[in-house]
C-alpha cells in the first residue's frame, strides 16, 4: 500500500535515498550522489503534499516525489501538454527490487493525475539507467528528448 510518510519518516526516506545512491553508482550511473537527494528534497516534497512511500514490516522500501510541474530545466523540451504531474526521485531498496514496486508507483501516479485532472505525467532519467528506462517504457511513456543542462532524457505520458 502506498501511504503518505510523516515528518518523522524523513531521516529513514534519507538514509534509503544513500543506499539506491550507492547501488545506482555501483552500476556505473552517475546520476545520485553522497548528497542528493537529501533530506531538504524531501521534506520539500512532503510539505508540497508531493511525497509517498511504501512499508514492509514498518520498514520504508520505497518511496517517490509526485509534484506539480515547475522544473525550470524541463522548459528545455517541446512536450506533448502543459498541464502536468512530474515523477520525482523514484526509488526502491535494492533488496526489494523486482517486487513490481516501481509499476505501483507508476500506477499511484497515473491514478493520481487522472484524479486531479491533470493532462499528462512526465518523468526524467539518466541516459545510463537502463532500468528506469526500461520501466518508464514498460509503463507507456514515450521519450520527448534530452534535456541538456540537466543531462537527462524525459519522457511523457499523456492521460486520455
Amino acid at each position: 500500500m502506498i501511504l503518505r510518510p510523516t515528518k518523522e519518516d524523513l531521516t529513514e526516506i534519507t538514509l534509503l535515498a544513500r543506499i539506491v545512491a550507492k547501488n545506482i553508482r555501483d552500476l556505473g550511473i552517475d546520476q545520485w550522489s553522497d548528497t542528493y537527494p537529501n533530506y531538504s528534497n524531501f521534506e520539500y516534497d512532503l510539505e508540497h503534499d508531493g511525497l509517498f512511500v511504501i512499508k514492509q514490516d514498518n520498514k520504508i522500501i520505497g518511496s517517490v516525489s509526485l509534484l506539480k510541474e515547475s522544473d525550470p530545466f524541463y522548459k528545455e523540451l517541446v512536450w506533448k501538454k502543459d498541464h502536468s504531474l512530474v515523477i520525482h526521485r523514484l526509488m526502491v531498496h535494492p533488496d526489494y527490487m523486482r517486487q513490481k514496486l516501481g509499476m505501483k508507483f507508476f500506477d499511484y501516479a497515473i491514478q493520481k493525475a487522472k484524479n486531479e485532472g491533470y493532462l499528462s505525467i512526465k518523468v526524467d532519467t539518466h541516459p545510463d539507467n537502463f532500468r528506469m528506462q526500461n520501466l518508464i517504457k514498460t509503463m507507456g511513456f514515450v521519450e520527448i528528448g534530452f534535456m541538456i543542462q540537466m543531462h537527462r532524457i524525459g519522457y511523457e505520458l499523456v492521460l486520455s
